[in-house]
């Protein structure tokens, strides 16, 4: 998508040698504009999946996720990483390793808002290890749900998330922006066909 990788090349910033600080657009400051055309994106992107419900994680993955049902017209549920004394008791529940923050965290659903009749299309900011996915895919299994397709805002493909994706079987994998790797503070864009 041309007007995410101009996004990610004007104010992304690189950190080291596999960070990518996207703040400023999609995970602390967001750009509605952009979030709309990501959402519609996917939505055309998906649209003969038959798709009842997109499913991400708090927070990054919530505003493309939401655009993303706005254009498929489908109600969103997101994965919360706290429990709260509000949230039902009868919750789906998965571990999920943050490499970023360094730590393990219990994503949850309340089991009302999945069930063996939905058709998922599951929603990330980023996919480099594919830990967000794996427990993602964990929740919509204990669901008895069928994941018919994975949005990914930026994929680190010079990372093993698509392989340990696809290990677990989560294979129709779309990204919006693929980045092959990071040069000198810039960022390289992978220009390949995803497999």
């Amino acid at each position: 998508m041309q007007a995410l990788e101009s996004k990610i090349s004007t104010a992304g910033r690189v950190l080291g040698s596999d960070i990518l600080k996207v703040d400023s657009f999609l995970n602390h400051q967001i750009d509605p504009e952009l979030m709309w055309a990501m959402g519609q994106d996917f939505a055309q992107h998906f649209a003969q999946a038959g798709i009842t419900k997109v499913l991400t994680v708090e927070s990054s993955g919530i505003a493309p996720a939401v655009m993303t049902g706005l254009a498929l017209n489908v109600p969103v549920v997101f994965a919360r990483k706290s429990k709260s004394r509000i949230l039902a008791e009868e919750a789906y529940l998965a571990d999920v390793y943050s490499y970023t923050k360094e730590s393990q965290q219990t994503i949850r659903v309340d089991q009302r808002f999945l069930s063996k009749n939905d058709r998922l299309l599951l929603i990330d900011d980023f996919l480099a290890n594919g830990q967000a996915l794996l427990g993602l895919k964990s929740l919509a299994d204990q669901a008895g749900a069928t994941i018919v397709g994975t949005g990914i805002v930026i994929e680190k493909s010079f990372q093993p998330g698509r392989q340990a994706a696809a290990k677990a079987g989560l294979n129709n994998i779309y990204s919006l922006a693929r980045i092959a790797a990071f040069e000198n503070g810039q960022v390289v864009f992978d220009q390949t066909a995803a497999e």
